[in-house]
């Protein structure tokens, strides 16, 4: 198998404005939250795997990651990926620091030609129980309702995800802002419950083995795992799903 060496690039042309209009939007949003409601401080990547470029099947690939910490999340990871002209990807995860009982945000869109193929989002459960905090559930009870003419069915491993969780296709511009605000929604709440919620070191071992399951079984998502060893090794794959996407937590 033949594939291309990553090489870093400047980040002053960012491929957010040449994506999918849905992808933009959610990525402003995110980092609009973000800015709003936490005390941002960098997160630093390994130097090669901030941004990269490479090629797969004749096309170019670009990936760009945006990376922060606070008090009470050890990573806020935003990554923006863009292959050609017809795939663009957002992929969001919120991970809280394993002394503090919060769930996992989670938020992806897959999109391309016009088209949004899979959009997710959930606030996992890390719980032993599999249990959301009760502060959520009741917040997450209060929403309204939504209706989409589409939803898709779960990865078998997809076990980590929530009663809550938005598994899409959205098939309008009425859709996709109904998704767009419950993401919005999502975040506010979970970003809250996280400045409200003290540590608990008492259930430290307990969240830690719920955040090295759910990064464990992310880790199986095959479509994104060939994707990347397709355009730049097995080797340089497993690298940036174990390091970039999923790194598993330690005390």
């Amino acid at each position: 198998m033949s594939f291309s060496v990553p090489s870093p690039a400047p980040q002053s042309d960012s491929i957010r404005h040449q994506q999918h209009p849905l992808i933009r939007a959610l990525a402003d949003r995110i980092e609009a939250v973000w800015q709003t409601h936490l005390d941002l401080s960098p997160y630093r990547l390994p130097e090669d795997l901030g941004y990269v470029e490479g090629r797969l099947e004749g096309e170019r690939l670009v990936i760009e990651n945006h990376c922060y910490q606070t008090p009470q999340f050890r990573k806020l990871h935003l990554e923006l990926a863009k292959l050609g002209t017809g795939l663009d990807i957002l992929h969001c995860v919120m991970f809280p620091r394993s002394d503090y009982d919060l769930p996992m945000f989670g938020a992806d869109l897959v999109g391309g030609r016009g088209q949004v193929s899979m959009a997710i989002a959930d606030l996992s459960p890390v719980r032993g129980d599999r249990s959301l905090p009760s502060s959520y559930v009741g917040e997450l009870e209060s929403l309204p309702p939504l209706q989409f003419s589409q939803t898709r069915s779960f990865p078998t491993w997809g076990t980590i995800f929530s009663s809550y969780c938005l598994f899409i296709r959205p098939e309008s511009e009425d859709e996709q802002q109904q998704f767009l605000d419950r993401v919005e929604a999502y975040l506010k709440i979970h970003c809250k419950r996280a400045i409200a919620t003290p540590a608990t070191p008492e259930k430290q071992s307990e969240i830690l083995a719920g955040q090295q399951h759910y990064c464990a079984q992310q880790q199986q998502n095959d479509k994104t795992r060939r994707v990347l060893e397709k355009a730049f090794g097995e080797d340089w794959a497993e690298r940036y799903m174990t390091t970039v996407l999923f790194d598993l937590p330690t005390r």
